[in-house]
C-alpha cells in the first residue's frame, strides 16, 4: 500500500445501486492520491449491488463492505458511512453510489487542505449532464470563513456547499458530531455546512472533480418533483438566519423568502401539481410553525393568471408542458 500523503476515509451508501456501482468503485480505485480506504455500506440491496461491492473487496485490501442489520433510510445510510471512518484517517471524502470522481479529485482537495489547515470543508465544481454546479465563488477565492459563506448564501442564494459527492470534510470534523448530519431530510448535507462553518473555513477547489449521474431513481430526483428545494430554503433560512444574520436582516430575508414561496406554490397551481405535491408543502409548513395560507396560494396563481394573459401564445405554451408533465409522472 503506498502510503505518502494523509490517510483519507472514501466512503459510499448504496441500495440498490448495481447499474452505477462499478463505475463509481472504478473511480475511487483510479485516484492519483493512493493513500486511502473504502468502505461501502450497504443498506440491505436486493440486487447485485452487494456482489459488486465484495468482488472488488476481494481484489484490492483497501475496501471493505459493510451491509446494515435493517434497512434504513437514505440520509441515515450516510450517517452511517460517516461512523465507518477510520480513526486515523485525516480527510473523509463521500461518493454517491450513482456518482463518480474524477481520477484528481482526492489529490486536488486534499491539497487544498494541507495548504490551508483551518479549512474544515472543502468543496469543487460538479458535472451534471451539460452544466457545471456549485459555481458561485469568484475563482480568486480559494478560503472564505464559514460566517462570511453562510452570510452570502442565506442572503444572496450563494450555492456553493453542492452535494454529499462535492464536498471533502476534515475527519476530526466529522468525529466530533454523530450523527453527522443534523436531520433526515434530502437537503442534510447543505444543513450540515451551516451547522458546522460555524467557527471554521470553507475551502473551494474551483476545477471540475465529480460528475453527477442525474436520472429518474435518484433521491435529489423525487426532492425536485415535489419541490423539496423550496422548502430546504425556508427551513435552513429559519434555523441557521438568526445565527448569522442580524435581526434586521433576518427579518428582512425572511420576507423576502416567504414572498418568492408563496410566489412560486402559486405557479404550480398552474402547473397542475397532485396531491403529493401539495401534501408535502402543507406538512412542512406545520412542521416548520408557518401553516400553509391558501389564501396567499390562491393570490399568487391569479396573479400568475393575468400575468400570462399578457402573452397567450406562452400561456399556451407551458399548459402544454404541464399537461405533459403531468401525464409523464
Amino acid at each position: 500500500m503506498n502510503t505518502d500523503g494523509p490517510l483519507v476515509s472514501v466512503a459510499t451508501p448504496v441500495y440498490n445501486g448495481e447499474e452505477y456501482l462499478r463505475e463509481c468503485i472504478e473511480s475511487v480505485l483510479a485516484q492519483t492520491h493512493h493513500h486511502w480506504e473504502y468502505t461501502i455500506v450497504n443498506n440491505r440491496s436486493t440486487d447485485g449491488s452487494l456482489e459488486i461491492a465484495e468482488h472488488y473487496a476481494k481484489k484490492d485490501s483497501r475496501i471493505k463492505v459493510i451491509t446494515n442489520e435493517s434497512f434504513v433510510g437514505a440520509v441515515e445510510n450516510y450517517n452511517n458511512c460517516f461512523r465507518q471512518i477510520s480513526p486515523l484517517s485525516k480527510y473523509c471524502k463521500v461518493v454517491s453510489a450513482d456518482d463518480w470522481l474524477l481520477p484528481n479529485c482526492v489529490e486536488e482537495m486534499v491539497r487544498l487542505g494541507e495548504t490551508h489547515p483551518t479549512v474544515a470543508i472543502i468543496g469543487c465544481y460538479q458535472k451534471s449532464e451539460d452544466r457545471v454546479r456549485w459555481k458561485g465563488l469568484p475563482v480568486e477565492i480559494e478560503i472564505i470563513s464559514g460566517k462570511e459563506v453562510c452570510r452570502a448564501s442565506l442572503l444572496h442564494n450563494l450555492d456553493v456547499f453542492g452535494s454529499s459527492t462535492s464536498v471533502m470534510h476534515r475527519s476530526d470534523l466529522v468525529r466530533q458530531h454523530q450523527p453527522f448530519y443534523p436531520h433526515t431530510l434530502a437537503h442534510a448535507d447543505t444543513s450540515s455546512c451551516f451547522e458546522y462553518l460555524k467557527s471554521h473555513e470553507f475551502g473551494f477547489v474551483h476545477r471540475i472533480l465529480c460528475v453527477e449521474r442525474v436520472h429518474s431513481e435518484q433521491t435529489s430526483a423525487r426532492a425536485s418533483r415535489i419541490g423539496a428545494g423550496s422548502i430546504a430554503r425556508l427551513e435552513i433560512l429559519l434555523k441557521y438566519g438568526p445565527l448569522y444574520l442580524s435581526t434586521q436582516e433576518f427579518e428582512v430575508r425572511k420576507g423576502e423568502v416567504f414572498s418568492n414561496y408563496y410566489r412560486w406554490l402559486g405557479g404550480n397551481v398552474l402547473k397542475m401539481r397532485g396531491a403529493e405535491f401539495w401534501k408535502y408543502h402543507k406538512a412542512m409548513l406545520g412542521e416548520l410553525g408557518y401553516p400553509i395560507q391558501w389564501q396567499k396560494v390562491i393570490g399568487a396563481a391569479l396573479c400568475e393568471i393575468m400575468a400570462e394573459l399578457r402573452s397567450p401564445i406562452s400561456a399556451f405554451r407551458k399548459l402544454i408542458e404541464a399537461v405533459a408533465e403531468k401525464n409523464a409522472v
